[in-house]
């Protein structure tokens, strides 16, 4: 048994805590929200992310940051990624060195352009940090639908470790040491799948999306591995698997505040009515300036920067993304000149 803090009670840092404490673990969840605190502790449950999920009573629910961090062996970092920061520097003083942190928040920190695994290692320089991503919808986790994910870690026995500390009979986890391409799949899949549901809502097919998914990976692919990330990484978990899972799901928030853009709503509304943080906004901007910083083209990227923040019609984006330059599909490719 392990002793294992969340640090955020969003939905998917509530759904991997009852995982945990299924699991047999020692679980606390802490938040910074009194509000959230106090409907945890009363109700047993998160009546607005993950209604009629009912917490295991041995899971602890604590609001003094101190008390959640101190002599865990595990400490899961599921705040949203616009806070991943800020949380960092609160609990800083309280990691021991060679604490495990786990990062499960998908993003880029727009101000400096950073993975979310970076801004944790440069606020707490002593803990290990790796990161849990993948295909992997809070609300079917919760409820012990099958899932698979990928953990990435700077050691194999780090890996090794956080993996015994997730697997379970409905969860099932690979270990990668490619922390930077996993980081960037989970969250450069977000920005995909705005343009996915953006296609949706404008009533468009099946073709369209499967287009704009097949390009969206290549756009993935380059950004990423010019960044460091391992072309594999891409084509696995949380490449494919985690575009596929959120461009295609009512679960995805991203592709939800899409669908209400490709129906018209402006941004500012489409945010409003999906009351959550949309990652994949937060995420463009970085995306497109991580793209131009190392000569990379991303085309889908910088039409759904055009949606999001220039108000330009979404039908006009997706023309100028058909009417591109003609060019091969893959440019390493060549005929023979016999």
């Amino acid at each position: 048994m392990k002793k294992v803090t969340f640090l955020g009670a969003g939905s998917w840092g509530t759904a991997l805590a009852i995982l945990c404490a299924n699991n047999g673990h020692e679980v606390t969840i802490w938040s910074k929200v009194q509000d959230e605190i106090d409907m945890l502790r009363e109700k047993r449950e998160h009546l607005y992310r993950l209604p009629g999920v009912k917490l295991p009573d041995s899971i602890v629910i604590e609001e003094n940051e101190e008390v959640a961090c101190k002599d865990r062996d595990v400490i899961v970092m599921s705040v949203a990624s616009p806070y991943i920061r800020d949380t960092a520097k609160l609990v800083s003083a309280y990691i021991s060195k060679n604490q495990i942190i786990v990062n499960v928040a998908k993003g880029l920190e727009e101000a400096t352009l950073l993975p979310l695994c970076d801004v944790i290692k440069e606020e707490i320089p002593q803990a290990d940090v790796a990161v849990l991503s993948g295909p992997s919808h809070a609300e079917e986790v919760s409820v012990g639908m099958p899932t698979t994910v990928v953990v990435g870690a700077t050691s194999e026995k780090t890996a090794l470790y956080i993996q015994d500390v997730f697997m379970g009979d409905r969860f099932r986890v690979y270990t990668s040491p490619d922390i930077i391409g996993i980081e960037l799949g989970g969250s450069l899949k977000n920005v995909i799948a705005l343009a996915a549901g953006i296609i949706d809502g404008m009533g468009l097919g099946d073709n369209t999306k499967a287009a704009l998914m097949t390009r969206g990976i290549v756009e993935i692919c380059r950004l990423g591995v010019e960044m460091g990330g391992n072309m594999e990484t891409f084509f696995g978990l949380s490449g494919i698997g985690d575009l596929i899972v959120t461009c295609t799901s009512n679960h995805s928030r991203n592709h939800n505040c899409g669908y209400l853009l490709g129906k018209g709503k402006t941004l500012e509304e489409a945010k409003e009515e999906i009351k959550q943080v949309v990652e994949g906004v937060n995420c463009a901007k970085a995306a497109m300036d991580l793209a131009n910083r190392h000569h990379v083209s991303m085309p889908i990227v910088e039409q759904v920067n055009a949606v999001l923040f220039e108000n330009k019609p979404a039908e006009k984006a997706l023309q100028d993304l058909i009417k591109r330059e003609r060019i091969n599909e893959y440019s390493n490719l060549s005929w023979d000149k016999r």
